[in-house]
């Protein structure tokens, strides 16, 4: 199975992408067989700062879960439970 055939079951999830030029914290939108489409979260604000599209081969790790993708995922639904 390939990583893109993977990362589709997970769209409109959080998690940690590291790609060739960098890596970030953010919400996978879209994943299709030549890019990705991927809402980086600024973790200072907890606010969306940018839409990044990947070239799927520059794709080096993805973490879905863990202690800091679980911290983002609470405190963006705290916010949510405010507002």
């Amino acid at each position: 199975m390939r990583l893109v055939e993977k990362l589709k079951e997970y769209e409109n999830q959080y998690m940690f992408i590291r790609w060739a030029t960098g890596g970030e914290y953010g919400k996978l939108i879209y994943a299709g067989s030549d890019f990705i489409e991927f809402n980086v979260i600024n973790v200072d604000t907890m606010e969306y700062s940018e839409t990044v599209l990947i070239h799927s081969p520059l794709i080096l790790e993805v973490s879905i879960g863990g202690s800091d993708v679980a911290r983002i995922v609470a405190e963006l639904s705290s916010k949510i439970s405010m507002e």
